[in-house]
């Protein structure tokens, strides 16, 4: 694999910095928000507010048609969070541990009014062997999560003014 090991998609919002945060930080808004059709569940989910907390989301691979996992948990820990800026996960499931890839989006204000919004997988921290393996994060999974952001902060966010 050459280049890039990082797929990012950007957008704006016509929201403040901290009702985006406020969504993105809820792990059961991931369902809502993923761009991918595996997500279908975040049991016990709680909002993260910290680096080392962790959440579970309940997957299903089968969407992707990619690899026939089927139905399985995957825990994330937070790596890292800058409150109404950030927020970056790292994947691992119970049973394999860290894949070495991260989620996460970045959130900046770019006028009194809209607040551009970043989601992205970075898969830099993988050593290079395993990079040439590891699936490439298509695009239009990235699209979808921000096209799917936008719509809900639309919905509630409040009305500028």
């Amino acid at each position: 694999m050459t280049g890039s090991h990082r797929m990012a998609v950007s957008a704006r919002v016509k929201a403040s910095p901290s009702e985006v945060f406020r969504i993105v930080t809820d792990p059961s808004r991931h369902v809502e928000i993923d761009g991918s059709g595996m997500l279908e569940a975040a049991p016990g989910a709680r909002r993260v507010v910290a680096v080392g907390d962790t959440f579970e989301m309940a997957m299903d691979r089968e969407p992707l048609g990619d690899i026939p996992m089927g139905k399985y948990t995957v825990l994330n820990t937070v790596t890292r969070i800058v409150p109404d800026a950030l927020v970056e996960w790292n994947i691992g499931t119970l049973e394999r541990g860290a894949f070495g890839h991260v989620w996460g989006w970045e959130i900046t204000r770019t006028d009194d009014e809209e607040t551009e919004v970043t989601n992205y997988c970075d898969w830099s921290g993988i050593s290079e062997d395993a990079r040439d393996r590891f699936p490439v994060i298509p695009k239009a999974m990235v699209e979808k999560s921000v096209t799917n952001l936008v719509g809900i902060v639309a919905r509630e966010a409040p009305t500028p003014g």
